[in-house]
């Protein structure tokens, strides 16, 4: 049994660590998915929808205190209650999110790495157990020895090497996790803290992920894994490839007969030819997923509906986009002379600056006004301009429908300062 609570430890302890790392690169995002859960369609807890941003900061860094605390043995009781308790919740999240079919990403690894509610929920199921041998096992868990600090350090930064660039192509997680591995160890072994161990085991990784959180919630994440990451181009990755599997659907139709009976009947009945029914309705019901490319909701449309998306992606030179899904949000009026200098600018030079935004006409028409903004503001879904940028209002740069930069709103470039960024990229 002591093996298996040692296997048990590595594994889980690695996981949470990577687990609440990439969540904690994109807290904002993680947010949108807490919110899905929360709506009233799914759990019905629409109380906690204002807290989605704290809560999801929050449950980042607990994996990751949690992650090094279950590899140290630190405060081991507390911490295998609390291991048991978040992992029934996931495992419960994901098991309603795949048999009602309501939420079909969990985010349990970001936009990192994608898996449907059933994967995610036997992933769970498999956690659960490594969980429930260290919840069973935990009063003979004692804290490491300086020697075991460092057998448990180098495998499990061997485990999160193996999953960061075997399975997610991004190193941070190795260096994140040694670097925090590495103060822990020199803090125990220094005499001035030696005593204090609990507070140097679960502060010091505590500190670190309040820190890094901190610091992609005011700029963005440091590692983009969306479609709209620098570098990639839009319309390529609005193609479906030839050949590519299509949707499969199958029809159910509805017909009344001479008695206004209802039946069902399936295209092979070919109804539609027996003249003693009457249609009712069909349904379309899916079958098979056909290929869906990674960019399949993007457009730039006008207030009256007119189709700019070809337009703008198509320019061969460079686009300059402000995104606020929400026009109202007073950050827009915060940034609103830095913008309005770069769009003075980009008029000046004949390049494109334009607004995209999820807003009304109105909303938009009362925001132009109040911060005098000279450009013009169209409009695309709510969940892909959050999908793009995780700031609003946010700066995009397109050339040729290529993503040359992006900018938070704390980060707003002038023309010179983005030209070079987009020389570089």
């Amino acid at each position: 049994m002591k093996f298996l609570t040692i296997i048990s430890r590595l594994l889980v302890g690695s996981l949470f660590i990577v687990s609440g790392l990439i969540k904690a690169n994109d807290p904002v995002g993680f947010s949108y998915k807490l919110k899905d859960y929360f709506a009233p369609d799914v759990l019905n807890l629409e109380f906690l929808i204002p807290l989605v941003l704290p809560l999801a900061v929050l449950i980042c860094i607990a994996e990751i205190v949690l992650g090094f605390a279950t590899l140290f043995g630190n405060r081991i009781k507390i911490v295998s209650w609390l291991l048991l308790l978040m992992i029934i919740f996931f495992t419960f999240l994901t098991f309603y999110s795949a048999y009602f079919e309501k939420v079909t990403d969990c985010g349990c690894f970001g936009d990192a790495l994608k898996l449907t509610p059933w994967q995610s929920f036997s992933k769970d199921l498999i956690l659960l157990i490594f969980v429930s041998i260290i919840f069973k096992e935990r009063k003979n868990i004692r804290i490491n020895t300086l020697k075991q600090d460092v057998i448990y350090a180098l495998v499990s930064i061997g485990l999160i090497a193996i999953f960061s660039y075997g399975v997610i192509l991004w190193g941070f997680p190795v260096f994140f996790s040694s670097v925090i591995f590495a103060i822990i160890y020199f803090g125990k072994n220094n005499a001035k803290f030696s005593s204090h161990s609990d507070k140097v085991v679960l502060g010091i990784p505590a500190l670190l992920s309040i820190l890094f959180s901190l610091h992609v919630l005011n700029h963005l994440p440091i590692r983009d894994f969306r479609p709209y990451a620098i570098g990639k181009s839009i319309p390529e990755q609005m193609v479906i490839p030839e050949g590519a599997l299509i949707d499969e659907y199958k029809n159910i139709w509805y017909y009344k007969d001479k008695q206004d009976n209802t039946k069902q009947f399936s295209d092979k009945d070919k109804p539609w030819e027996n003249k003693d029914l009457v249609f009712v309705d069909r349904e379309s019901i899916l079958i098979t997923k056909g290929y869906e490319p990674p960019i399949h909701d993007f457009n730039i449309s006008s207030i009256d509906g007119e189709d700019f998306t070809n337009y703008f992606l198509s320019d061969s030179n460079y686009v300059f986009i402000i995104i606020a899904y929400d026009i109202s949000d007073k950050e827009n009026q915060i940034v609103s002379k830095d913008v309005n200098d770069l769009a003075a600018t980009c008029q000046e030079k004949k390049i494109s600056f334009i607004g995209l935004t999820a807003s009304g006409y109105d909303a938009i028409d009362t925001f132009r006004h109040e911060v005098q903004a000279m450009y013009n503001y169209y409009t695309t879904d709510e969940k892909t301009l959050q999908t793009i940028i995780r700031s609003n209002p946010g700066l995009l740069l397109l050339k040729n429908g290529i993503i040359k930069g992006k900018w938070h709103n704390n980060d707003i470039p002038d023309y010179d300062e983005a030209m070079k960024f987009a020389a570089e990229s």
